[in-house]
């Protein structure tokens, strides 16, 4: 049977006293939290631990006693072996540590049915270089671990935030992390206190605190009610019924600047509510909110410090009509080159000159509007960079959707493509089925059998003849416009992607991972400590930090940013069908 003894390293050098802790239930481990010096009185010392008891909430008792003998305490270990009676417990540990050496003697005292304390000594002896093993019943193994660094870890796995205790027991690792975390108002007493009992753990020197988060803490208070009360005012705002319209609702649903806005929205109405976090995981990403918060408005004060200094947005005004103009003059000439012979195909002249002169009528529309719009660009690029005071993603978001206006020739160039393609497509594949003399049958979505008469098959040969002949012209056309419609679409989901990225990164928790990865605990590892003869085995506790992957996994937070809403088998098929793509759908409202 072996005895596992959870000691802390603070310690280790501590005078002698009781040690206070708790037992490990279901495994035979003990964890030693502090230690209380003589001299005390043991009445205030089982007043004390009951209250201690009460204010953690968990179980918490005298393990045993602790002697570290210096002088004039020649009868320490048998005074304070002698308060086994005064604090009856199944087992009582005796812990002895002689100057000089750096191992510990342990000796379990146990009761029997009687009440006799019966002693187990578990230590070797040589005598004359031979080493005889005296006949143990129970050995112990001292743990040694860093008292402050388990106090604030987390032990990973989590489910939840909070570990289920009926699908996934405690395991004596984690109510050993647990025990040390539920003892906080144990850590409170100190040696500048004035009562009457002294202690030592890992706060024993004086209470760690930070006048900074101090003062953080008082101005949260009116900060978060500052904040929930205009959060209350733009809710009433955006629940007005002018907003409920259908224009107004389906452009705020497309438009990339008020899904941001309606995502930090959700994120400020999270940060001011009153309720504490639920758990570890629920307070981390509250903190991963903030800090995404303060970096994104960081970037975005450098954007309006950089575009408002030495007149940049007139510079990016007086470029972006020749820009536009210049993509004009280059679809005009790809149209050119469309209708006449590309590639040296020999394209169907009637339909091609259609095809070419309806687009070329769209692009000279589109110019005109260009030109119309020039002198209000340098306003609207004037007041749209404000928008970046709150955050880079509200700039990167009026970025896409101004990219989608100024390439909105592009994008009705594609639908119209694409619409024709698909018609012809499915009108070659309905009379493919006629020459085999099947149909589709819309009420059980499957090809039956049917037979047609001459008149049926001659007028589908018919058909069938004049859409084969005229496909290769539109599937040129819907080629080429696709093409530029993926270009576009790629630029957007650059931005999309930079969105999501600063709304969802984990800043905190990867700051965390990197500057005190023992927050973040994936496990255990133990090194032997001590081997000495004559003394007990001692390892030490060390703690493996959590993987950054992992960090990020576990602490991403969600988002409502866009991602294709079809895998690259489905995105090929209807790219060469026909339908068309819209990326911007989320994947929570995926519908086909």
């Amino acid at each position: 049977m072996v005895l596992k003894v959870f000691f802390p390293q603070c310690c280790n050098r501590a005078d002698s006293g009781l040690l206070v802790g708790r037992w490990i239930s279901g495994h035979d481990s003990a964890v030693v939290l502090a230690v209380v010096h003589y001299p005390f009185i043991p009445g205030q010392v089982k007043q004390y631990v009951q209250q201690m008891k009460a204010q953690s909430g968990g179980e918490l008792s005298v393990l045993g006693s602790w002697s570290l003998p210096k002088d004039g305490q020649e009868g320490m270990e048998s005074f304070l072996r002698d308060l086994s009676t005064i604090f009856p417990q199944e087992r009582w540990l005796q812990i002895n540590r002689q100057l000089g050496k750096t191992g510990f003697t342990c000796q379990v005292l146990q009761r029997d049915q009687n009440g006799k304390v019966i002693q187990r000594e578990t230590k070797k002896k040589v005598e004359g270089g031979d080493e005889e093993e005296e006949e143990e019943e129970e050995k112990v193994i001292f743990v040694h671990y860093e008292q402050k660094k388990v106090m604030f870890s987390q032990l990973h796995p989590l489910e939840n935030g909070v570990p289920d205790p009926k699908t996934d027991p405690p395991s004596e690792l984690r109510q050993m992390f647990q025990s040390v975390a539920g003892s906080a108002p144990l850590f409170f007493l100190d040696r500048y206190d004035d009562g009457p009992l002294k202690s030592t753990h890992w706060q024993s020197d004086g209470r760690e605190a930070s006048i900074l988060v101090e003062l953080l803490k008082q101005a949260s208070v009116p900060l978060c009610m500052l904040l929930g009360w205009l959060l209350s005012i733009w809710t009433w705002i955006s629940n007005a019924r002018v907003f409920s319209l259908f224009p107004l609702r389906f452009l705020s649903s497309k438009l990339s600047t008020c899904v941001q806005l309606s995502h930090r929205t959700e994120h400020m109405r999270t940060l001011s509510s009153a309720k504490p976090a639920a758990g570890h995981t629920h307070f981390i990403r509250k903190a991963n909110m903030v800090v995404s918060f303060l970096v994104d408005v960081s970037l975005g004060m450098l954007l309006i410090w950089w575009l408002y200094r030495d007149d940049h947005i007139s510079m990016l005004a007086n470029t972006l009509v020749p820009a536009a103009d210049h993509v004009a003059k280059e679809l005009e000439e790809l149209l050119q080159w469309l209708m006449g012979a590309p590639a040296g195909l020999k394209m169907n002249r009637a339909l091609d000159q259609v095809l070419g002169r309806f687009f070329l009528y769209h692009i000279h529309l589109w110019i005109s509007y260009i030109h119309l719009m020039s002198p209000f660009i340098e306003g609207i690029l004037w007041y749209g960079g404000l928008s970046a005071c709150f955050g880079l993603t509200f700039a990167l978001s009026l970025l896409s959707d101004m990219v989608a206006l100024l390439t909105f020739h592009i994008y009705c160039f594609y639908v119209y493509g694409a619409r024709l393609y698909c018609l012809k497509i499915y009108g070659l594949s309905s009379l493919w089925r006629l020459f085999r003399g099947k149909k589709w049958n819309v009420l059980r979505q499957r090809v039956d059998s049917c037979s047609y008469d001459l008149d049926q098959l001659f007028i589908g040969t018919l058909l069938f003849t004049v859409l084969l002949f005229l496909l290769p012209t539109t599937a040129l056309y819907y080629l080429v416009f696709t093409l530029l419609r993926l270009v576009v679409v790629l630029f957007q989901g650059v931005i999309h992607l930079s969105v999501d990225f600063i709304n969802s990164f984990p800043l905190f928790a990867v700051g965390l991972r990197l500057t005190r990865s023992h927050r973040l605990a994936e496990g255990v590892k133990f090194r032997v400590l001590c081997e000495e003869p004559g003394t007990a085995l001692h390892l030490l506790m060390e703690i493996n930090p959590l993987k950054c992957s992992t960090v990020v996994q576990n602490y991403r937070t969600p988002t409502y940013s866009c991602y294709p809403k079809d895998s690259w088998a489905a995105l090929i098929k209807k790219l060469f069908v026909g339908e068309l793509i819209y990326p911007w759908r989320h994947k929570t409202t995926k519908t086909d």
